[in-house]
């Protein structure tokens, strides 16, 4: 999913697929991409993280902080090098002594890499007035393909608009108050390798430490303010990694220098 064009989202109220365009990784952060959320961890094992949110005035401006950090919980198990905007290739060896893990379905860790923003989803029938991204509103019918089986293989869709052919998904509006509020961040969909893991969310936690299947959780009250910050028009992108990737990758990928 590259861009979720505006009529994308019109389409959404008839068939709800967020698609990927297809797209070669990249050697840095987009140009065009003006704000960014870093989210980091003290080593691949973590639950519990760091967000922060940048911005940039343009490709070539500083990164300048954007609010106070906020407390993440990542997947159960720790995060694990995901396929997003940029290769990791140079950053992890399959023939290391003790190769990174690499994300792959149902492993409970969230995705490390870059990874662009993508539709803000939530229980309610329309998005607060004050929001600014595609949204999606997520009723009885709405479901995440986790079955790479399917040709819907990690995406979100009505299964009224659609024939199924998956044998398994995830049940949004059956999530409770974790799925109240969210975003998509688009891992594994240029296009969806199988088992390369799927449905990948920023959405409210259940309590610091208590670990995601794969996603990137908050506080609702920490989350709400970034999801009314995002703008499509800045081309958000999400950065995620343990901290001594992020010190690897920080001047080469062109990302902002930690705030302590």
């Amino acid at each position: 999913m590259k861009d979720l064009r505006a009529a994308s989202i019109a389409a959404l109220g008839a068939a709800m697929v967020f698609a990927a365009m297809a797209q070669s990784p990249q050697s840095g952060l987009p140009e065009r991409s003006t704000q960014l959320i870093v989210v980091t961890t003290p080593d691949w094992n973590s639950v519990v993280g760091r967000l922060q949110r940048y911005e940039r005035a343009a490709a070539s401006a500083a990164w300048k902080p954007v609010g106070d950090p906020v407390t993440v919980d990542v997947g159960r198990n720790g995060m694990a090098w995901g396929r997003g905007l940029i290769s990791t290739e140079g950053l992890h060896e399959p023939q290391d002594p003790v190769p990174d893990p690499v994300k792959v379905e149902g492993d409970g860790r969230s995705t490390a890499g870059v990874f662009r923003l993508g539709p803000a989803f939530g229980y309610a029938a329309r998005r607060p007035a004050d929001w600014k991204m595609p949204y999606v509103a997520i009723t009885a019918s709405v479901e995440c393909v986790d079955d790479s089986a399917s040709k819907y293989y990690n995406r979100v869709i009505d299964r009224n608009t659609v024939s199924p052919d998956w044998k398994s998904s995830e049940k949004m509006a059956q999530a409770g108050e974790a799925y109240r509020w969210g975003a998509v961040i688009e891992q594994n969909m240029h296009p969806a390798v199988p088992r390369g893991g799927s449905c990948v969310f920023l959405h409210v936690w259940g309590g610091q430490g208590v670990g995601t299947a794969g996603c990137t959780a908050m506080a609702r009250g920490q989350l709400e303010p970034i999801l009314a910050w995002l703008d499509p028009k800045k081309q958000p992108v999400i950065v995620e990694m343990p901290e001594a990737e992020y010190a690897k990758a920080r001047v080469e990928w062109g990302l902002p220098e930690k705030q302590h």
